[in-house]
């Protein structure tokens, strides 16, 4: 006869438990982790995913840019103004540090963006390291759909 600790019966009850969860929901982590959570109120979407956004606008041509915002969990991002040749991203113009979510971000540029031309805005993780480095900082993904982070816009005369 075989006999069972309490230890084990306890473990294959909570395995059960975390099975039966995932199922319920779908597969979805973050609302297992949200149902764990109860009803906490400090709990946000920003602590349960990585995903991110950026907004910018058409602009004027000139020697920066401003993103009207980043929307990233701490610890930041890298937000890098590139040039859009046909389909494919060109040179990267300048990059700027955003800790977290932030709005109105100006973007100083190396060499002046041009009337009449379609730029984009991109999303990089920090090495942690002091400077962008396009060699060692890694393109961001938003987790939720496996894309870049990416928009683009339009400069005016």
């Amino acid at each position: 006869m075989i006999r069972f600790s309490t230890s084990s019966f306890i473990f294959g009850v909570m395995l059960g438990a975390v099975i039966v969860g995932a199922w319920y929901f779908g597969g979805d982590a973050r609302a297992l982790y949200s149902a764990s959570q109860g009803l906490s109120a400090t709990t946000t979407d920003a602590t349960l995913t990585e995903s991110g956004a950026v907004s910018v606008a058409d602009q004027p041509a000139g020697g920066s840019v401003t993103v009207e915002s980043v929307t990233v969990p701490p610890p930041g991002v890298w937000v890098a103004v590139r040039e859009v040749s046909g389909k494919d991203l060109g040179n990267i113009l300048g990059a700027a540090r955003v800790v977290g979510p932030h709005g109105n971000v100006v973007v100083s540029l190396l060499r002046p963006t041009e009337p009449q031309r379609t730029y984009a805005v991109e999303l990089y993780r920090d090495d942690n390291n002091g400077a962008f480095d396009l060699s060692t900082n890694s393109v961001y993904v938003d987790f939720d759909t496996g894309a870049r982070v990416v928009s683009y816009f339009t400069t005016t005369l």
